[in-house]
């Protein structure tokens, strides 16, 4: 069967070309076997083999001189195994066998004749490793690829047995190395194509390959002008290893992973604000309601009619007059009588007497022993009388003025502090320190400094 296998190639390079732009599968179609970002290895599917065939022919999109004018394409099979290492990028294992054939070879420049009317040669096998480059997965706005195109690269070696056909008689020769078999040779082979992911771990895939061999006897008609190359247009099915429940890693994309969390935990965050915002609108709603009826419940509980202070609801003593002082209950108050204090001489004396008597630690508030039975008979008078007394604390001007302030209050308070453990009422004592500020006597002798460090009480 001859093929007109250069529109096929410019097809099958059309569609390469144009397949990029259905590379992938949109983010609304996830799987339900979707893995992480940056997920290890062991998440997917790495390792696939697969199956091919199609037709071999010694034309090429490279075109170039050939050793024979008209490629007879035959047909050829072959297969892989590929271990991804990531996403993008694999490595993979090609067989391929089949037959290649040509007729009308070129015009020897010696005799000015065409010496083969064709040739057929058995590609008995090759073997090659190839890097395998996925272009699908570069694609950030896609989580899954559907159509993958994709690159290979690579190196092996090919055995291969040449038949001519002579033009004047049509005797058959065929080439081969007097102690092996076949021709064996290192070639470079370079291909791409299309894989459809057609279900989970199965693509279809449709490649073009081409396979340059480093000699010049493929056809066997050696020309020494350029080495000899041969291309493999195919269809086959890959299929992915390991467990159902893993993606293929050559159809995951990390970048479109990485989206699809953002994206989703955005949608997770939108809901929760959606959802924040309707528990605030109703909460607000509450408030509102609630904020009326406090409006009139609080319009009840101020409510003042006789506006003596005290609220209606609470007022014992309703229409109370106009500026009559009223108690908690609206009633009004008692009127108060004037109490006048009298302080007798004897008052004093018991006062004069704690003051003479009244001696501290020194440099301290602290009230001496002996001091304390005058400082008694002032408590009981306190207590008995219902007197009312001011404390004042002075010191003399040695040591700081703030050391000073504070040993007078101290000494005042702790006066204060004895009479209230003797029942006197803590409400009618004002203890208060005044420091080296007010002295009644000079302060460069001795006994002027005695004079001046004093309490002084006050009765009223």
């Amino acid at each position: 069967m001859k093929l007109n296998f250069k529109k096929t190639s410019l097809l099958l390079s059309s569609l390469m070309a144009g397949g990029a732009l259905f590379a992938q599968t949109p983010d609304s179609t996830q799987t339900k076997n979707y893995v992480e970002p940056f997920s290890p290895g062991s998440a997917f599917r790495t390792w696939s083999i697969g199956i091919n065939g199609g037709v071999l022919t010694p034309f090429t999109i490279f075109n170039g001189k050939q050793d024979f004018a008209s490629p007879h394409e035959q047909i050829g099979y072959g297969g892989f195994i590929k271990k991804q290492i990531l996403p993008s990028f694999g490595l993979q294992a090609d067989f391929l066998k089949g037959k290649l054939g040509g007729g009308i070879a070129a015009i020897d420049p010696v005799t000015g004749t065409s010496p083969y009317s064709k040739y057929s040669t058995d590609l008995n096998w090759s073997a090659a490793l190839s890097a395998n480059f996925t272009l699908a997965n570069i694609n950030w706005r896609h989580n899954k690829g559907f159509i993958q195109p994709y690159l290979t690269l690579g190196g092996g070696a090919i055995a291969y047995k040449p038949t001519v056909y002579n033009a004047a008689t049509g005797a058959s020769t065929t080439f081969k190395p007097s102690d092996k078999s076949n021709y064996t040779e290192f070639f470079i082979p370079v291909g791409a194509g299309l894989k459809f992911n057609v279900a989970p771990g199965v693509n279809i895939d449709l490649g073009y390959q081409v396979n340059f061999v480093n000699a010049d006897n493929v056809d066997g008609y050696s020309t020494g002008s350029t080495n000899d190359k041969f291309s493999y247009g195919h269809v086959g099915l890959e299929f992915a290893l390991g467990k159902r429940s893993k993606p293929q890693l050559a159809t995951h994309n990390p970048v479109s992973s990485m989206r699809y969390e953002y994206l989703a935990k955005v949608r997770t965050l939108q809901s929760e604000v959606d959802a924040q915002k309707a528990e605030n609108d109703r909460l607000r709603s509450d408030l509102n309601t609630t904020n009326a009826n406090l409006a009139a419940t609080n319009a009840k509980l101020t409510q003042d009619s006789d506006g003596d202070g005290v609220p209606d609801l609470f007022d014992k003593c309703p229409n109370t007059p106009s500026g009559v002082k009223v108690d908690g209950a609206g009633c009004p108050l008692p009127k108060a009588e004037n109490v006048k204090v009298y302080i007798t001489e004897e008052d004093k004396r018991v006062v004069k007497d704690a003051i003479a008597n009244l001696e501290f630690d020194l440099g301290k508030a602290t009230i001496r022993a002996h001091s304390l039975p005058s400082l008694d008979k002032v408590a009981e008078l306190l207590v008995n009388k219902n007197f009312s007394l001011k404390l004042a604390g002075h010191t003399d001007n040695s040591g700081s003025a703030a050391l000073n302030m504070r040993l007078s209050k101290e000494r005042a308070e702790a006066i204060k502090t004895y009479l209230v453990s003797k029942g006197a009422n803590a409400s009618r004592i004002e203890a208060t320190g005044y420091g080296m500020n007010q002295p009644i006597a000079s302060n460069k002798t001795a006994a002027g400094r005695q004079q001046n460090r004093r309490v002084e009480f006050t009765l009223y």
